[in-house]
């Protein structure tokens, strides 16, 4: 049958793998010849810091998929690797190519459809097509739609209808055609190179090979295979921050080094089968595309609330505030699980999930910040970091966003520590400064007698600091300061706490 093109440009950016990779499918389907190219886009580098691991991260999983390409078709040069700007460097390479389409993975990030619609203009205005396709989600955009047409803002009905459209089947994958070797075309002899190295890239190593973590599709499938025999147990053990109860999959979800596809299909295998484990963890990636489409569907909550009535909370500032703020970046708030929970976070650049969940409570309804403080923090140092589910995420603990608690819950930190770290293991982990502290203890040192403090050699002040904040005053200043949206026709209720 003839192809749609006889030469095609497949451009990577978060799908970095081969398997099950929809752009690298449909351009192997389309087109006689293809390329593949990957793009260190300056316009995104050059605003991060010099140790950053997420782009030591992408640095292995790009190393990986050219030799993995390489290996597909031997003697091809494997994948052409630029360090460039993404928005002229795109069009000029299918220009020296002389393609007819670039094919690639859609982005819905407002910055990622900012550089796509001009390289689509570019592209467009030579004669070339760009084909975006759907690889990172299993439903996007409008895809799954009340019975009015209008997206879904609260995740259990659309969780239902987002089950009700895979129905009793499998997601369906993207293979690629058995002549995949004829198919990528040799790299013009000028455009074969190695992937440039770090340094060349103007970043430096970071501890992400200490910490075990590598980039690239083989410990993507390494980190599966591994919660694949813990999955049945993830209901239970995923809000316990001392467990290895979560799947650690989110950088690779992150750049596409695992398919989404794969991932919803084994968890669908395993609930069929009666797991309730994977049932909680297919519900978590459900959330991930909930997330997508809000991002889709209400661009404006990449920078105010979902709910308009709450961008005019008046939230704390000026230098005690900023003082505030620093104290939490740098885990020295006083209150240990908060403390931990950031230190796991800068040391390492992950945060278990139930911590995402306290340590952003405490920032809003304790310190009295702008959600997007630490919104922006959590972007900066995330390993995993997303912008529909970070901007989700804090938008729930702030009350402001789709399905979010209400403005009255506000998470005692203390009682959080108790109840999911109840032998201080994780705090003791990353605290070190407070192992001596009794199970109990070690969850409020301030309220620990002197001799258990002398005992322990803990100095509150001086080792460990005391609260920036009393956990009940705190409590009020926040309830007065949502107070004005019970008039708005927010939801009213108990100041309950968790």
């Amino acid at each position: 049958m003839q192809s749609e093109f006889s030469k095609g440009l497949v451009w990577f950016r978060r799908d970095l793998r081969t398997q099950d990779n929809s752009a690298l499918a449909l351009a192997a389907a389309s087109c006689e010849a293809v390329y593949c190219v990957f793009v260190f886009d300056k316009a995104i580098l050059n605003h991060l810091p010099r140790q950053d691991r997420r782009v030591e991260f992408i640095h292995g999983a790009v190393s990986e998929l050219h030799t993995r390409l390489g290996a597909m078709a031997p003697g091809s040069g494997g994948l052409i690797v630029l360090h460039a700007d993404s928005v002229d460097a795109i069009p000029e390479l299918a220009a020296r190519l002389d393609v007819q389409a670039v094919f690639a993975a859609r982005d819905y990030e407002p910055a990622a459809l900012e550089r796509d619609t001009a390289v689509q203009q570019q592209l467009l205005s030579e004669g070339r097509q760009l084909k975006l396709v759907k690889d990172q989600v299993i439903f996007e955009e409008r895809e799954v739609l009340t019975q009015m047409g209008k997206p879904y803002g609260v995740f259990t009905p659309y969780h239902r209808a987002w089950l009700a459209r895979i129905g009793a089947n499998t997601v369906a994958q993207h293979q690629l055609p058995e002549n995949i070797a004829a198919v990528l075309a040799p790299v013009p002899h000028e455009l074969h190179s190695s992937v440039p190295s770090l340094s060349s890239l103007g970043f430096e190593e970071t501890n992400l090979q200490t910490l075990g973590m590598h980039g690239g599709e083989s410990a993507g499938q390494t980190l599966l295979n591994d919660f694949v025999v813990r999955m049945d147990r993830y209901g239970e053990a995923r809000d316990y921050p001392s467990l290895k109860g979560p799947s650690y999959l989110g950088v690779h979800l992150r750049f596409g080094t695992v398919s989404i596809r794969d991932l919803v299909n084994l968890a669908l295998e395993r609930v069929r089968a009666g797991s309730q484990g994977a049932s909680v963890w297919l519900a978590e990636l459900a959330w991930r595309d909930f997330y997508f489409q809000i991002l889709a569907n209400f661009p404006r909550v990449a920078r105010h609330a979902f709910k308009p009535e709450y961008d005019h909370i008046q939230w704390e500032s000026g230098e005690h505030a900023e003082a505030l703020y620093a104290a939490w970046c740098e885990g020295r708030t006083g209150y240990p699980i908060v403390d931990a929970a950031m230190a796991q976070l800068n040391q390492t650049g992950y945060m278990h999930n139930r911590l995402r969940m306290v340590a952003g409570s405490f920032l809003v309804k304790h310190l009295g910040l702008d959600w997007r403080w630490g919104e922006r923090y959590f972007a900066t140092h995330l390993n995993d970091f997303d912008l529909s589910a970070n901007n989700g995420g804090w938008q729930w603990v702030a009350s402001s966003g789709c399905d979010a608690q209400p403005y009255f819950r506000i998470f005692n930190p203390v009682t959080q520590s108790e109840r999911f770290d109840a032998q201080g293991k994780f705090i003791r982990r990353y605290l070190p400064q407070l192992a001596g502290l009794s199970d109990k203890a070690i969850h409020a040192p301030w309220a620990a007698k002197p001799m258990e403090l002398l005992a322990a050699g803990v100095e509150l002040g001086v080792n460990y600091p005391a609260p920036v904040v009393d956990h009940a005053q705190a409590r009020e200043r926040t309830l007065a300061r949502y107070g004005f949206l019970k008039k708005s026709g927010d939801q009213a209720g108990t100041a309950a706490e968790q």
